[in-house]
């Protein structure tokens, strides 16, 4: 017999009734039934219960087991009593009737459980993480993502594209977050740059005439953590294609994320209508670059029905050029129960808890004097019934329904308004739940105006400017990148575009960003001069895996589906790191450390 096991603690059957196994894994947990003392065995595949008497050889040791002792377990498959079968684990029928046990690795008192989902802080999971993975919940999330990974591979092997390694070790480049730094040894003074992207090597490739690449890519990324982002690396399926539109890459990529999504949720629905929403439209219709289409309600611009009107506030924004009145449509939900004041005054209270000074409302109700229905709401009375009517006719509303208004820049107030937008669609119960709903935003700014006033890129710089050369001729921001997004109920999961190919177009938009020649082809000469010897056009993208698995899993944090993640202040509890270094590695670097200004 095996060393340590004949079976895996999910493979056991009514079939093997009789046999002698032998099993290892950990102490689940332990019960005593007044002299029968039951153990549920755990491995990395299932559970077995095993069970010791005291006419059992290995009673007086099995007493002294403990939760996460590591054991190695023989004994006789013995078949349950047809009352006793537990039908929620595979080896159920069964039990081991235990002869013999060998203690492979005793455990300390356990800083945190592993049996059950009890909610302990993150300091503490994080920082015995290895227990923390023995969850079932935990453990079963990283399964998901290995298999989330291989199915990636396989899609993309049977859509005739080839994975190739690029390398972790690079050059510095601007793509809108802060590099890693990796001081050099031999080069003192110098520093390599750990890769936010494979960026320029999957173009380099494309230039070497391969045609279909990918990678599942680690990328690094000095960035503020958020639920849905970590603080320093990440995963993703890195894509690129040469001689193709932006149409031929959605259609190699959706096929893959459709498959994943309907091969890992089947219980969910995956739809698959993808539409293709410009950057600006999903801004004004949804306040943000990443709709949650799950909720129908879509934005309206109504200034004209606020201009010269009788609500001041909004009267008087519409005077300065650039401002506009915007309405969040609230129909009532399902349950057909009217949206009365008290939810207008608690979503009120909303916009005020986002920094806003309130937001407007109006609400449809039948007339108090039995004259049909009329408009309500401190708003209402300020702009008269008839704009009042011309609002709710624009919007589609009808008596029970509710509308709530935001005016300003709408770069000032989209933000908050695509906040409200789901919270309303949440709480009247118009979004939809077990689904997945995916759209392309297209047609992203090329520039946009940083703080101190100059031209920066607004995403990918390396991407192809709609019209060419021809468009950088004139106003940077009113330039459009063949660029885009994939957004799937409120979250990006995949980035990408058409690549700038040519040199001469390169130069000119990078110019327009503030980097000279001189710049470019120190920053990024090697993909330059490779330019210079026939580059085909290529595009491609690349899908977050992470977040991906965060969306399967139906996680709302992103270190749920990550093996070893950092904390919110990228710190990483179980190793330690970052740590200081020892005075020999920095002597060795050239490097001293600058105590940070008080």
């Amino acid at each position: 017999m095996h060393a340590y096991r004949s079976h895996t603690c999910a493979q056991l059957r009514a079939a093997d009734v009789g046999s002698e196994v032998r099993l290892s894994g950990w102490v689940h947990r332990v019960r005593d039934h007044g002299g029968v003392l039951f153990i549920d065995l755990r491995d990395h595949y299932g559970i077995t219960q095993v069970l010791a008497d005291s006419d059992s050889p290995a009673f007086a040791d099995i007493e002294k087991l403990r939760a996460e002792w590591v054991i190695s377990i023989d004994g006789r498959v013995k078949a349950r009593d047809a009352a006793l079968v537990n039908p929620k684990i595979a080896t159920g029928e069964v039990e081991v009737y235990a002869t013999g046990l060998r203690i492979l690795g005793a455990a300390e008192d356990l800083p945190m459980p592993v049996f059950g989902d009890v909610d302990y802080p993150e300091e503490t999971r994080l920082t015995y993480r290895f227990l923390d993975l023995r969850r079932d919940k935990l453990h079963n999330n990283m399964m998901l993502r290995s298999n989330v990974v291989r199915s990636m591979r396989k899609r993309m092997w049977d859509q005739g594209f080839n994975e190739f390694q690029t390398p972790i070790i690079t050059a510095s480049s601007p793509e809108g977050a802060r590099d890693f730094l990796v001081p050099s040894r031999l080069h003192p003074g110098k520093f390599y740059a750990l890769p936010q992207a494979p960026q320029q090597f999957k173009q380099l490739i494309m230039v070497s005439g391969f045609d279909r690449y990918f990678q599942i890519a680690p990328c690094f990324r000095d960035e503020d953590p958020r639920a849905d982002r970590s603080p320093t690396d990440f995963y993703q399926l890195d894509v690129e294609m040469s001689f193709v539109t932006q149409e031929d890459v959605f259609a190699a990529v959706q096929p893959v994320i459709q498959g994943i999504f309907e091969e890992f949720a089947p219980s969910k629905k995956t739809y698959a209508d993808w539409p293709l929403i410009a950057y600006r439209d999903a801004l004004k219709w949804y306040g943000s670059d990443k709709p949650d289409l799950r909720n129908p309600i879509k934005m309206q611009d109504v200034s004209e029905h606020f201009r010269g009107s009788g609500f001041a506030i909004f009267a008087k924004l519409l005077e300065q050029d650039g401002n506009e009145v915007r309405a969040i449509p609230a129909p009532k939900g399902p349950s057909g129960e009217p949206v009365g004041r008290k939810f207008c005054d608690r979503m009120n209270a909303f916009a005020q808890s986002q920094g806003l000074p309130g937001m407007g409302y109006i609400f449809w109700r039948d007339a108090e004097d039995g004259s049909g229905m009329e408009a309500a709401g401190p708003l209402a009375k300020n702009i008269g019934p008839e704009r009042a009517e011309a609002i709710r006719v624009q919007l589609g509303l009808e008596k029970g329904d509710a509308a709530f208004f935001l005016g300003g820049r709408p770069e000032a107030f989209e933000p908050t308004a695509g906040r409200a937008r789901n919270v309303i669609g949440e709480e009247l119960g118009l979004t939809e739940q077990n689904c997945f709903k995916f759209a392309w935003i297209v047609d992203f700014p090329m520039y946009e105006k940083t703080d101190e006033g100059t031209i920066d890129f607004s995403h990918n710089p390396f991407s192809m400017p709609q019209g060419g050369l021809d468009a950088l001729n004139g106003d940077p921001l009113t330039v459009y990148a063949y660029q885009y997004d994939l957004a799937c109920n409120g979250y990006e999961l995949i980035s990408g575009g058409i690549r700038n190919h040519k040199p001469e177009i390169m130069y000119k938009a990078f110019e327009l960003a503030g980097y000279p020649a001189s710049e470019v082809d120190k920053r990024f000469g090697g993909m330059v001069k490779a330019f210079k010897y026939g580059a085909p056009p290529h595009g491609g993208c690349a899908a977050g895996i992470d977040r991906i698995v965060m969306l399967l899993a139906d996680e709302a944090n992103i270190r749920e589906v990550i093996m070893f993640p950092m904390n919110q202040r990228a710190e990483d509890l179980l190793m330690g790191a970052p740590s200081e270094p020892l005075v020999k590695q920095l002597r060795e670097l050239n490097l001293r450390v600058v105590p940070k200004e008080s």
